[in-house]
C-alpha cells in the first residue's frame, strides 16, 4: 500500500491513445452509417456493384471503435508512479 511519500500508479484514463482512436473511428463510422441509411442514392449503389458501401463501411468502423473501447476497458494502461531508474546508457555527450 502506498503512503503519501510514495506516489501511486494510476490509469491513463482519457489520455489512452486507444480511446482517442476509438473516438475518431466512431465519429467517422456514425457519419458513414447516417450517409448510407439516409443519403445514398440508387445510382451510387449501382456504381458500387449494388453494395451500399457507406452503410457497410460505417457499420464496420463502429464495430472497430467498439473493439478499441472494449480493449481499453478490459486491459487499462497503468502509468507507473515514478520512472524506473535502471541501468540506462549515458547520453552521447556524457
Amino acid at each position: 500500500m502506498a503512503t503519501e511519500s510514495q506516489p501511486r500508479a494510476h490509469k491513463a484514463g482519457a489520455f489512452d491513445i486507444r480511446l482517442i482512436i476509438a473516438l475518431l473511428i466512431g465519429v467517422y463510422g456514425v457519419i458513414l452509417t447516417v450517409m448510407g441509411i439516409g443519403f445514398t442514392t440508387d445510382a451510387e449503389i449501382e456504381k458500387a456493384a449494388g453494395v451500399n458501401i457507406n452503410l457497410w463501411a460505417g457499420i464496420g468502423m463502429l464495430v472497430v471503435a467498439a473493439l478499441f473501447v472494449l480493449w481499453a476497458v478490459l486491459r487499462p494502461l497503468v502509468v507507473p508512479a515514478e520512472p524506473e531508474t535502471g541501468d540506462t546508457p549515458p547520453a552521447a555527450g556524457e
